[in-house]
C-alpha cells in the first residue's frame, strides 16, 4: 500500500507564505501523478494543483500566480507553495497521488491525511 503524509500547514496572517511537503511511502512499483486537493468548511473538495510524473501542471483558477506545485520524483515528495495568501484559501489541503502497487497491473489514488491551513485576515 500507499501512505502520504503532509506537512507545512499552519497559522499564517492574509499575504503570508506557506510550503506544503507530502511524501509517500509504501510498497508501491510506481507514482504517476501527485496533487493537491483542499476542502474548507461547508464545501466541497476541490483540485489545488496536480503535476504529471513529467513535470506538466495545473492549477485552479483561484490560486494561479500564487500558488507553485513542484515534486522530486527521487523523494516521492510532492510540494505546494503558497504566497500570497487569502482568508479564502483556509481549508484542509490534502495530498493525492496515483500509485502502482508491486505486481499490480493498474494504478490507484491515495489520499493523506490532510493538512489545516489557516488565513487570517
Amino acid at each position: 500500500q500507499v501512505q502520504l503524509v503532509e506537512s507545512g500547514g499552519g497559522l499564517v496572517q492574509a499575504g503570508g507564505s506557506l510550503r506544503l511537503s507530502c511524501a509517500a511511502s509504501g510498497t508501491f512499483a510506481s507514482i504517476n501523478g501527485m496533487g493537491w486537493y483542499r476542502q474548507a468548511p461547508g464545501k466541497q473538495r476541490e483540485l489545488v494543483a496536480r503535476i504529471t510524473s513529467g513535470g506538466s501542471t495545473d492549477y485552479a483558477d483561484s490560486v494561479k500566480g500564487r500558488f507553485t506545485i513542484s515534486r522530486d520524483n527521487a523523494k516521492n515528495t510532492v510540494y505546494l507553495q503558497m504566497n500570497s495568501l487569502k482568508a479564502e484559501d483556509t481549508a484542509v489541503y490534502y495530498c493525492n497521488t496515483a500509485a502502482r502497487l508491486v505486481a499490480a497491473k493498474v494504478f490507484y489514488e491515495y489520499w493523506g491525511q490532510g493538512t489545516q491551513v489557516t488565513v487570517s485576515s
